[in-house]
């Protein structure tokens, strides 16, 4: 414990990235789970990726947050415990902190060091925030530290995260959240629309490259941690709207034929052949509620900006 913060690292050992990149590099399309992305340098570009012109997620969603701070407020009440999975740099909840002022904060994040700087940083702007952050991978579970105290939860979910799981896996995911935020609870997530494939295509391949550096550090950390035989610069960045699938898929593609080598197993890439790193599912709001309705919760009210790029949405848990 340091000042008001509470450290909790209960990152499981069992999703290593290891088995991650032998078990994806295995199969007829290759593919690595996006979380793995966030070790500390790839928090940084992701932070470095929010700040790109053409990724107009962030600017729109902090200028709605602002914007219904209050109203918010209003439906939630204050004091509420504030869990907010996949906090990262908690930039978004610094919004909202004011105008909740919950009892406790739990970010959540798989990036140990990360969050940890993180946490330190919101509480020397926050000196009266209670911080409980843990370390884990928030998309497996959600354990609550025992140090919690008793409260009405409320779940912060923003920036369209859950676009990262395939639907199926958002629906269990949503369900897990339920389970956790009990009786009384409330969930606030942030869920990107569907909009013109050219904005998509546009956010996704930034002009100044921090997309591609982000994707393409994915494989600087394969090398770094483990035994691996790999050179990123036969990797080209490749990231597009799938209409069909209503997702932005990102892959990284081999420039050339070659084999890679991960800890003394070899896997054969065909020039052109593709590792799938990240898709980003986008929702038409009565898709999304739909969704949340089959996770267990009940819409309050829902916010899009005038452009109907992003959505933002306020539920309760559908009382049994």
């Amino acid at each position: 414990m340091t000042g008001r913060i509470t450290f909790h690292d209960l990152k499981p050992e069992g999703l290593s990235l290891h088995k991650a990149v032998i078990s994806g590099l295995s199969r007829t399309q290759k593919s690595i789970p996006p979380k793995f992305f966030y070790d500390e340098r790839g928090s940084e570009l992701f932070d470095a990726i929010c700040r790109q012109p053409e990724y107009y997620l962030p600017d729109v969603e902090r200028a709605m947050l602002i914007q219904v701070a209050e109203e918010i407020e209003a439906h939630t009440g204050r004091q509420r415990i504030l869990i907010e999975p996949g906090a990262g740099n908690a930039a978004k909840v610094r919004l909202l902190l004011e105008a909740l002022e919950p009892s406790a904060y739990v970010p959540m994040d798989i990036s140990c060091d990360y969050l940890k700087g993180a946490a330190h940083d919101l509480v020397m702007e926050f000196p009266w925030l209670p911080v409980h952050a843990v370390c884990v991978d928030y998309t497996h579970s959600l354990p609550l530290p025992s140090t919690l105290p008793e409260g009405r939860r409320l779940a912060f979910f923003p920036g369209s995260s859950l676009g990262n799981f395939e639907p199926g896996e958002a629906l269990l995911f949503l369900k897990m959240v339920q389970k956790a935020l009990g009786e009384e609870g409330m969930l606030l997530i942030g869920v990107d629309t569907k909009k013109p494939s050219e904005i998509l295509d546009a956010a996704y391949n930034d002009a100044a490259g921090v997309t591609a550096e982000f994707n393409l550090n994915l494989l600087y950390r394969i090398r770094r941690e483990l035994d691996a035989d790999l050179d990123p610069g036969t990797f080209a960045h490749q990231a597009y709207y799938n209409q069909d699938a209503g997702r932005i898929e990102m892959h990284l593609v081999s420039r050339q034929l070659q084999r890679v080598r991960v800890n003394g197993q070899s896997f054969q890439f065909r020039e052109g052949e593709t590792l799938h790193t990240e898709s980003s599912y986008k929702y038409a709001p009565d898709e999304f509620l739909s969704l949340a309705e089959q996770a267990g919760f009940k819409a309050r009210c829902h916010w899009l900006d005038r452009q109907r790029l992003f959505a933002i949405y306020l539920f309760d848990v559908e009382k049994n």
